[in-house]
């Protein structure tokens, strides 16, 4: 998924699966290399620490992270509504039939 640009942003997010808690969600924009090293450290700094989920994702907005990555963020888990309009509005947008 990309922005208005066509470019797509990358996002960050330690989550934290033994206290059920985001620890950080950074945003590099279209800087893949700088998410990459970022990643990779975390990765190395937490290479012993099994409950802890770092992950990188590409996508056009943080909002479609909050949907397709619900259970990262602390507000809950996307309901099945708010997933089925993403979805549609993303097939309108990019002219995908349905």
């Amino acid at each position: 998924m990309s922005d208005e640009n066509g470019k797509i942003n990358n996002y960050l997010i330690v989550y934290d699966r033994a206290s059920g808690r985001q620890v950080s969600l950074a945003e590099f924009g279209a800087d893949s290399d700088s998410a990459i090293a970022r990643y990779r450290e975390l990765e190395r700094d937490n290479v012993r620490n099994r409950h802890m989920d770092i992950v990188l994702v590409g996508a056009d907005s943080i909002d479609s992270i909050r949907i397709t990555h619900a259970s990262y963020f602390t507000e809950g888990v996307a309901t099945l509504q708010q997933i089925e309009e993403y979805l549609s509005s993303f097939a309108a947008e990019h002219g995908v039939a349905e």
